[in-house]
């Protein structure tokens, strides 16, 4: 068996996929091994959407997704996506051909290692026919149990050597924590009047423990922006912790004498900038990467471990306190946590749409089992603060790296791992056109996709919150409902509430083309979340 068959063999059996990918000469073999081997297989137009779509997908489904890029430039396209995936702590591996060194002329080659690293990416080889199954095992153990991107080097030579062999593949558990922490955590929950708890993506998954846990010490509930929906119609969830909280949940996390963060690394954006942290308030964290802890501010505890475990270990050795909850806060929470109509004046006109008013139509229209995907500008914070989703499954938030232009290829990431409820991706008119081509995607995999366009016409973060000369982030008017129309989807402009009907008529049919709803929406002055995201610039 040669190398690229025997590699695809193996990441097949250790459970990993699906594969995203562009194909070309360098992974045309390893990417038909997987395919061969039964991993699905979803070509992308583009290999910065590839990544991207198996960033999300790893998000949703909880497992070891994987990218197949052509060596050199399909690495380099792929790049961006690579390095929001890393800075998530994304486990996926990147299957990147490699020019070989026979050839240090090649045109393809460049350093591959230290363009993984330089993004936070983990770099491996596979040099050796008869080590090519274990470095290949050796990938999945570094994605899955240390949540990294990998980014694993094939070069071509070495694809075609034989002599590699395939063996069963078996993956230990997660460590438990250990028993000294948890009786450190357990003392500092024990003597906090008023607990706060804010699950990051380490806390996916572990809803049903994170919450018995906080029942018994009267803990409120967050979560950072990944993990939205993590606590959903809990009586004592605030939301969403940091810039998009509503004022209710700022408050109450500020007042908070400890806040608890379950794989959440209570950085800049979920504190925001501190300012939810108060003068008194201790702070501790519970994270599989011993390096997490402490990483972005001074903490009290610190305790290695998965989130699940630890909460019930942490658990059996307290007893039942209110703590932070009472009547009152109850009914301030049901009244005021979720930003809703009251919190704003509505802006629209007749030509243009308020995007609070858009964003909470589209709630009320579109099912209740959906899942959001979000790409990142000035519009962002409203499909995050208005759209419901039913648990951390039905929100996928790539903005680690901050980039625009994410937000599609994250939803057909979204869609793939969760068939079962209907995607909608959240975008602005910059990041749409940055990855329009992907439209083609969507429709080739029959993706029944709504596709939310906030059109404003400009870089909207830019022109709300930086002065001088806006020529530069503003644009001619685009028609992108046309421009859906053209890669074989339904398009909409939307103007008033009433220009939402046909969606109506969409949701009802058969659904066997994308919705793409090019949203013309009025000058928000700058959103809130964007202000306090630029404090300091």
């Amino acid at each position: 068996m040669i190398v690229a068959e025997a590699v695809g063999k193996a990441l097949a059996q250790a459970g990993v996929g699906p594969v995203f990918g562009v194909v070309g000469s360098g992974n045309f073999h390893v990417t038909n091994a997987l395919r061969d081997n039964g991993v699905p297989y979803y070509a992308t137009r583009h290999e910065g959407a590839a990544a991207t779509a198996a960033d999300a997908c790893a998000r949703m489904s909880g497992r070891v997704t994987l990218v197949s890029t052509h060596q050199g430039c399909g690495l380099t396209n792929a790049m961006t996506g690579i390095g929001e995936a890393a800075k998530s702590r994304t486990p996926m591996i990147v299957l990147a051909a490699e020019s070989p060194d026979s050839d240090p002329l090649n045109n393809f080659r460049i350093d591959q290692d230290a363009l993984a690293r330089s993004v936070g990416a983990v770099p491996m080889r596979i040099t050796d026919p008869t080590t090519a199954v274990v470095d290949a095992v050796r990938a999945v153990q570094t994605a899955w149990f240390e949540r990294r991107t990998v980014v694993l080097n094939l070069p071509v030579d070495v694809q075609a050597m034989t002599g590699a062999e395939v063996k069963s593949v078996a993956l230990p558990a997660f460590p438990r924590p250990a028993e000294p922490d948890v009786t450190e955590l357990a003392a500092l929950i024990a003597d906090a009047e008023r607990p706060v708890f804010i699950a990051g993506r380490g806390g996916r998954g572990a809803a049903a423990e994170i919450r018995a846990l906080a029942d018994t010490c009267g803990a409120l509930l967050a979560t950072s922006a990944v993990a939205h929906g993590l606590f959903h119609e809990d009586p004592w969830a605030l939301g969403i912790s940091g810039g998009f909280s509503s004022p209710l949940t700022a408050e109450l996390i500020r007042d908070a004498d400890l806040l608890v963060g379950w794989g959440c690394a209570l950085n800049r954006w979920t504190t925001r900038h501190g300012k939810l942290i108060g003068p008194s308030t201790r702070l501790a964290q519970v994270d599989l990467d011993a390096d997490a802890l402490g990483a972005h501010r001074p903490i009290d505890v610190g305790v290695v471990g998965d989130s699940a475990a630890t909460a019930r270990a942490v658990v059996a050795q307290l007893n039942q306190k209110a703590g932070y909850r009472s009547p009152e806060i109850r009914a301030r929470i049901a009244a005021r946590a979720r930003w809703s109509a009251a919190d704003f004046t509505d802006a629209s006109t007749a030509e243009l749409i308020d995007p609070r008013t858009l964003s909470l139509e589209l709630d009320r229209i579109l099912p209740a089992e959906r899942i959001v995907s979000v790409d990142s500008g000035n519009f962002m914070g409203y499909p995050s603060a208005y759209l419901a989703v039913p648990d951390e499954f039905g929100f996928c938030f790539t903005q680690a790296f901050q980039s625009i232009g994410l937000g599609l290829a994250t939803a057909i990431g979204a869609a793939i791992a969760r068939p079962d409820r209907l995607p909608v991706a959240a975008l602005g008119d910059g990041g749409f056109h940055m990855a329009a081509g992907e439209l083609e995607t969507v429709a080739r995999l029959d993706l029944p996709l709504v596709v939310i366009v906030y059109n404003d016409a400009a870089y909207g973060a830019e022109v709300h919150h930086f002065a001088g000369d806006h020529s530069t982030v503003r644009f001619p008017p685009t028609d992108i409902a046309a421009i859906g129309r053209g890669f074989g989807c339904t398009g909409l402009t939307v103007r008033t509430l009433d220009d939402l009907k046909p969606v109506h008529d969409w949701l009802a049919g058969p659904r066997e083309t994308p919705l793409v709803i090019d949203a013309k929406i009025i000058e928000d002055g700058g959103s809130w979340w964007l202000a306090e995201a630029f404090h300091g610039h």
